[in-house]
């Protein structure tokens, strides 16, 4: 069944990537600008949910980076950037996750951590990327930027908080022999920018519209699937996002889902530090315009038909969540599954509005808002978005800090 899969998608990707050729487009970019760059250090790119990154045999049938535009990692690595996508759980949490890219990143076994993983009630260990890095090396001296998309914003941003201040949980629960270096702090550092791509900062409205209705998981999350059988087991990943997946023994906030309801995201955002050291980015999406009345109705041109039916919700819905915050007009626009607003910065973190020749570290830089949907910043679908320039000049703004 594999098999056929991937002859199908590659039947389909050799058509999609061949129509921007036909029309005559040029999805090259000029040779990058280095002749300004004050640093060079590598590149790691963080999926978001249900997908997957350079570990996953997926990956070499369709790149999440790029999609149906051109893999982008390579592309990025010719343009004279050292870049990688690394794979996380598809479903879990942000903390399992985080774990998971200290051990691609380290070359060594996943740790959860013996008190996490004592709580909710799955294994402490998992896969051994020994001898496997994804990176050559990843030290004070060596350091690297991050990039996350949707919940992988949330995914580096632990992932970072973790680096610079440890686990106390961990270090009180474990035998200091058995410690993973990882959950002792102090390596901050070894972070030079982190960059959010349409990321959940503050949760989504997009489980909030379904409270209270009897629907399936999908339709609870908005998200129809009329590109299920045109793209098999690879739309089976992307309609599974927004959802808890299948559960597997452990506890309810330990999954992605969880992470991402708005006030669980808040209570996140709560134990993640900004670390004055680093460099942030926020790149928030918008795909939707505003009604007279004030709501917000998707732009069918822009957005995947994956995402419209959430996008209509979301663009109407306002409240008060169980935790007592409350959903006003600000929270109308989005990308199809995630609030534009949410995607701004996070709460409680200090902010500025980007200035290019004036960025400063230890706040949360907020970029302009892009013109796509929620899948536009890796390349898009049916709705094809060449993002190579976009990337080119993003990494080329980093590297002359």
């Amino acid at each position: 069944m594999t098999a056929i899969i991937h002859q199908i998608l590659y039947k389909m990707i050799a058509t999609l990537i061949s129509i921007p050729m036909l029309l005559g487009i040029n999805i090259d970019c000029l040779k990058a600008d280095n002749s300004n760059w004050n640093t060079n250090y590598t590149y790691v790119f963080v999926h978001g949910l249900s997908g997957w990154g350079s570990y996953d045999d997926t990956y070499k049938v369709m790149p999440y980076w790029g999609m149906f535009g051109g893999e982008l990692m390579g592309y990025l690595k010719d343009k004279g950037f050292d870049a990688y996508a690394a794979s996380v759980a598809p479903t879990n949490s942000a903390w399992d996750r985080a774990c998971e890219l200290y051990a691609q990143l380290t070359g060594t076994r996943v740790d959860y951590g013996k008190a996490h993983s004592e709580r909710c009630n799955h294994d402490r260990y998992g896969e051994d990327f020994t001898g496997r890095a994804l990176i050559e090396s990843f030290s004070a001296e060596d350091k690297i930027n991050l990039l996350g998309h949707s919940f992988g914003g949330a995914t580096v941003r632990l992932f970072a908080s973790i680096m610079e201040k440890g686990s106390a949980e961990e270090i009180a629960a474990t035998p200091a022999n058995e410690l993973s270096d990882y959950f002792k702090g102090g390596k901050g550092d070894w972070i030079y920018s982190i960059t959010a791509l349409a990321a959940p900062h503050n949760g989504t409205t997009a489980y909030n519209t379904g409270e209270g209705k009897e629907e399936a998981p999908e339709e609870k999350a908005g998200i129809t699937n009329p590109l299920k059988d045109a793209f098999a087991g690879i739309a089976d990943k992307l309609m599974s996002q927004f959802t808890g997946g299948e559960k597997d023994g452990r506890i309810d906030s330990d999954y992605a889902a969880y992470d991402m309801y708005i006030d669980n995201a808040l209570e996140l955002n709560k134990t993640i530090t900004t670390y004055k050291d680093t460099y942030y980015f926020s790149i928030a999406c918008t795909a939707t315009t505003k009604n007279e009345d004030g709501t917000y109705s998707p732009d069918k041109k822009k957005m995947e038909s994956l995402f419209v039916s959430s996008a209509e919700e979301m663009g109407k819905y306002t409240g008060v969540t169980k935790g007592g915050f409350i959903i006003d007009e600000t929270w109308l626009e989005n990308d199809g599954l995630v609030n534009t607003v949410s995607a701004l910065a996070p709460s409680s973190a200090p902010t500025a509005e980007y200035k290019e020749g004036n960025v400063n570290k230890g706040v949360w830089n907020i970029m302009p808002v892009y013109d796509g949907d929620h899948m536009s910043l890796q390349g898009g679908m049916t709705k094809i978005n060449d993002v190579k320039c976009f990337y080119v000049d993003h990494l080329s703004m980093i590297n002359s800090l």
